[in-house]
């Protein structure tokens, strides 16, 4: 007999349960009927076993039924929210055990209350349905939850990126050329590199596209040198990671599995450790750190000087800050700006330790225009300055005690003209930030008072406000309401 499916013991547990506890029979009742011992019925139930065929027969004259009715996939009404999410395969595809869950686990919580569980997995997909998300927003929530759990620190990737090097006697003083990367893509990987992905008006906001039938990468015409070099240290990480499931595009547009998600990250990791090595970057952190005053060029200067984007920067900068320097609340923003209707996204997003004031808003709402990464898009727009610029800001947000330390980095097309960037870290002020980072309370820091978004600030005399605020004013209508019927 085929093996079956962890989804078809699933379901098949569930219907036993089902049908048992329908006719009223205990477990003791139906393992004298069916001859099956206590324990492995146990185990069916969870999910965990699926018996052979003789045994599927004495289950179903036990319990009434039929081989037919036992055996297919429809748990009817009250589970058809079950049989929706377990047939879907997306249970499967998530690593559970990333986690530390096992996938029988998640069956004997269902098996548990199975209509309860239903009711609530129906609710979840209305929600999703509702809002629009599709399979790939739990995909990238999941990654975002490993990440924060293994506070974005993988001494395995670590440990690949070292023996890489000292296999190929990569030199130690960055920037690393680009043209070495691509010299080892080509002879150790046989890839072929050619470039021209700007040419086509639909593709031009990729970097990269790889075609995998003929090992050939096509990168955009129009990327630094940085950029290139980065682009190498991925696929030299898809390859020497040997991770299977992947993209074909430089941005993930469209997830199959979760593994594709999972190791476009492996391999943004790598390339970032690679162009950006553990131990000298984690000392010129610590001299930055020990600066007197907060210096907009110094931080430059700092990205600078292992020749990186904001982005690998920064993300380098989440690696090794909790690991480190012992800062683990933080979180990171990335902002996508098109100054053309002046639409603000947040298309990523990390925080560690808990989850932060500041978040991705996917109601359309308009982001707080105080925030230091939306503001210096906005200055830079309005002046028509191109280029890039840095900036702190304390941000205390409103109504709560907790402020941020943000360092944010804006700066014009990316990665077309029409579209502009800025990266923001934040750290939670605490008594230890400001003895880990010396320059943390200089004065010189414009202090600030934020919020989420303007629909749900009640700021007034706000000069930047983008929206006027109709959640707090209807939460003030409700109010009123509750008040007036009260006295009624």
């Amino acid at each position: 007999m085929k093996a079956k499916t962890n989804t078809e013991k699933i379901i098949f547990g569930l219907k036993v349960k089902q049908l048992r506890t329908r006719g009223g029979f205990s477990f003791a009742d139906l393992s004298k009927s069916s001859g099956i011992s206590l324990s492995y019925l146990n185990e069916i139930e969870k999910g965990k076993k699926f018996p052979k065929q003789d045994k599927v027969r004495n289950l179903a004259l036990a319990l009434g039924s039929t081989v037919e009715e036992l055996t297919n996939q429809d748990l009817g009404r009250n589970l058809a929210p079950v049989t929706k999410l377990l047939q879907s395969n997306f249970l499967n595809e998530l690593p559970l055990e990333l986690f530390g869950i096992e996938l029988s686990k998640v069956a004997e919580i269902i098996a548990q209350a199975p209509v309860q569980v239903g009711a609530f997995i129906s609710t979840l997909l209305e929600l999703s349905r509702s809002y629009a998300l599709r399979e790939e927003s739990f995909y990238f929530a999941a990654l975002r939850s490993y990440l924060e759990l293994n506070e974005n620190y993988f001494p395995e990737l670590e440990q690949a990126v070292d023996a890489f090097t000292k296999k190929h006697r990569l030199p130690s003083i960055r920037p690393l050329p680009p043209r070495i990367l691509r010299e080892l893509l080509e002879k150790e990987y046989n890839y072929t590199v050619t470039e021209g992905l700007e040419l086509h008006p639909d593709l031009a906001m990729l970097r990269s596209v790889y075609q995998p039938e003929k090992k050939r990468l096509v990168l955009n015409g129009a990327l630094t040198p940085v950029q290139r070099g980065f682009q190498f240290g991925k696929e030299i990480g898809f390859n020497y990671l040997k991770l299977k499931e992947r993209a074909n595009t430089s941005s993930i547009l469209r997830s199959r599995v979760f593994d594709e998600v999972l190791n476009h990250s492996k391999a943004t990791y790598f390339s970032d450790a690679l162009h950006i090595p553990r131990e000298p970057f984690t000392e010129a952190v610590r001299e930055f750190f020990a600066r007197p005053a907060w210096s907009s060029d110094a931080f430059l200067d700092l990205m600078r000087r292992f020749n990186a984007t904001p982005e690998m920067f920064y993300h380098r900068l989440t690696n090794v800050l909790p690991k480190f320097f012992g800062i683990k609340e933080l979180f990171f923003l990335r902002f996508l700006h098109n100054p053309a209707d002046d639409q603000f996204t947040i298309d990523k997003e990390l925080h560690l330790e808990r989850r932060h004031h500041p978040h991705e808003n996917g109601l359309h709402e308009h982001y707080c225009r105080r925030w230091m990464s939306t503001g210096l898009l906005v200055e830079m727009t309005a002046a028509g300055e191109t280029g890039i610029r840095v900036d702190a800001q304390i941000s205390q947000y409103h109504d709560t005690p907790d402020a941020y330390l943000c360092l944010t980095m804006a700066r014009t097309g990316y990665p077309t003209p029409d579209r502009n960037v800025s990266v923001t870290l934040g750290f939670l002020m605490k008594d230890e930030l400001k003895e880990t980072i010396a320059w943390a309370t200089d004065p010189n820091i414009i202090s600030r008072t934020v919020n989420t978004t303007c629909e749900r600030c009640p700021i007034e005399d706000c000069q930047v406000r983008a929206a006027p605020p109709v959640i707090v004013e209807k939460r003030m209508r409700m109010k009123r309401v509750r008040a007036a019927l009260g006295e009624l």
